[in-house]
């Protein structure tokens, strides 16, 4: 699914039930978070429909480097002769995107939400399963305004990763939460904004934490890596987040 403008110059592809999106400005597109490796051609159709090209994108932003948010980054990288851009403490991650350790066991998780498997389901034939990092992201630090199309601002907000960053427009009124801040959850299926289970969250107790970074940024759009936009303001978000608690 391809949405136009979901904040200003701001576009979202849904592939497999993980977020991808485009930013645009006068000198060209950066891309936040790549899906998985199937996601690819969804990427360049989009480009397409907003009359770009592969040769517009000047930068791959990631929120963060687990498997479903890295899985275009390699070839993006090498076809496009593309910069990724990463937290530093996400650069292992990136290049070994299956070497983390979750809060709680993530196969138990189907047994407790049967729903989820849909989910699983469709992620495993975008190619979950298949995803390969690479080694050489370009490192930035916490609270960085980035170089790249949109000139977001990194907001450090650990705890699903160890590394993790939201991503501010504040020109546009937007955070792009990454899997910080979500409306749906893979493993559980809950929809609204909460922190994403155990399953996949380092730390819920940081993440938790780490929501205060984000309703600092007072943007009145939370676009999550999972979900559907939130435009009723980070701050209700936020709050109701910490009151779903950690799963």
């Amino acid at each position: 699914m391809f949405e136009r403008n979901v904040a200003d110059g701001v576009h979202r592809i849904e592939h497999a039930h993980v977020n991808v999106y485009l930013v645009e400005d006068d000198d060209g597109v950066t891309l936040v978070d790549t899906g998985f490796p199937a996601t690819f051609s969804h990427i360049e159709s989009a480009l397409r429909e907003i009359g770009r090209s592969p040769r517009d994108v000047r930068a791959i932003v990631l929120t963060h480097a687990h498997f479903d948010h890295v899985g275009s980054a390699r070839r993006a990288h090498r076809v496009w002769q593309v910069p990724v851009w990463a937290h530093r403490r996400e650069q292992y991650l990136a290049a070994h995107p299956y070497r983390y350790k979750p809060e709680r066991a993530r196969l138990l998780y189907p047994f407790r939400y049967p729903k989820s498997l849909l989910i699983l389901g469709r992620m495993t034939a975008a190619g979950a399963l298949g995803v390969r990092g690479l080694s050489d992201t370009t490192p930035f630090e916490t609270g960085a305004r980035l170089d790249v199309p949109g000139g977001p601002r990194a907001v450090f907000t650990p705890g699903h990763t160890f590394g993790h960053c939201a991503l501010h427009l504040p020109d546009r009124n937007t955070v792009i939460s990454g899997d910080a801040l979500v409306t749906l959850d893979p493993y559980t299926c809950k929809t609204g904004p909460h922190v994403v289970a155990g399953a996949a969250t380092t730390d819920s107790a940081q993440a938790l934490a780490s929501l205060s970074a984000l309703a600092e940024t007072a943007a009145g759009t939370v676009l999550p890596g999972h979900g559907e936009p939130w435009f009723d303001g980070v701050d209700s978000a936020v709050e109701q987040a910490l009151l779903a608690g950690p799963s």
